[in-house]
């Protein structure tokens, strides 16, 4: 398993405290052992909210879009599901370092769709779910495109790790992205759309997600369900580009 991928199994329940500590050494802080990585104490018991996943797929799977939100061009050739959690450090590793490349040269371009699915780690609650489910209240008023400029600034301003902004911080992104942010603060506290939060993290562990971030690539399908690959972890700019390009030609 890649290197900048947070999974979700409990892996570090397994492995003695010697071996924890060999490993550290050995990948730079990441837990690697029979092949599954993990950042050192994020290891958890799932919760019924968050099921354990299975391994990731080595070959091609079906994924569906749902109806969940779409950046680019929904009549793009090629299409992304990312499955991800506000609050894991190696997702906003991705925003900050390979999402805007990414957005420039193959979203903006009308050659990729991204679709943005939910996966919160249980160990990054409250906030990681809370914030899923703001964005989507985000979504309510404005759409796609006011989701992902709450998308945009969530990743923007959270220092992640489950405590990196609060409710309060929610609700001024609000304000300045100009929704209206008493009803955004009345559609998160009610959690009106933790159920589609739930669905996401469901569906992505049905596909074989068994952390974050986790991108499931393909060629559209009219059906809204993909075949796809998965690439997983906070991976360069040049992964993308490796598994996207010999689906535009």
């Amino acid at each position: 398993m890649k290197e900048g991928f947070y999974v979700s199994t409990p892996v570090a329940i397994l492995i003695g405290a010697a071996i924890i500590s060999i490993s550290v050494l050995l990948s730079g802080g990441i837990i690697k052992v029979g092949g599954v990585g993990t950042t050192t104490g994020t290891a958890q018991t799932p919760t019924p909210e968050q099921p354990a996943a299975p391994a990731a797929p080595s070959g091609p799977v079906k994924v569906s879009i749902d109806d969940d939100p779409v950046l680019g061009d929904k009549n793009a050739p090629v299409t992304v599901i990312e499955f991800s959690d506000y609050e894991c450090p190696f997702c906003k590793r991705h925003f900050d370092q390979t999402y805007s490349t990414l957005k420039k040269d193959y979203i903006d371009t009308g050659k990729v769709k991204l679709v943005f699915r939910d996966y919160p780690l249980s160990f990054h609650d409250p906030m990681a779910t809370t914030e899923a489910i703001a964005a989507n209240c985000a979504r309510e008023q404005g759409g796609d495109s006011a989701y992902f400029k709450f998308h945009d600034a969530i990743f923007t301003k959270t220092t992640s790790n489950g405590n990196g902004l609060t409710k309060d911080n929610l609700y001024t992104i609000a304000v300045d992205l100009g929704l209206n942010s008493a009803n955004l603060k009345t559609c998160v506290e009610s959690e009106k759309n933790k159920e589609e939060v739930t669905k996401d993290i469901a569906d992505g562990s049905t596909a074989g997600v068994s952390g974050t971030p986790s991108f499931f690539i393909g060629k559209s399908d009219s059906s809204g369900t993909i075949e796809a690959t998965i690439l997983v972890g906070a991976q360069p700019y040049s992964a993308f580009q490796s598994a996207i390009d010999p689906l535009l030609k």
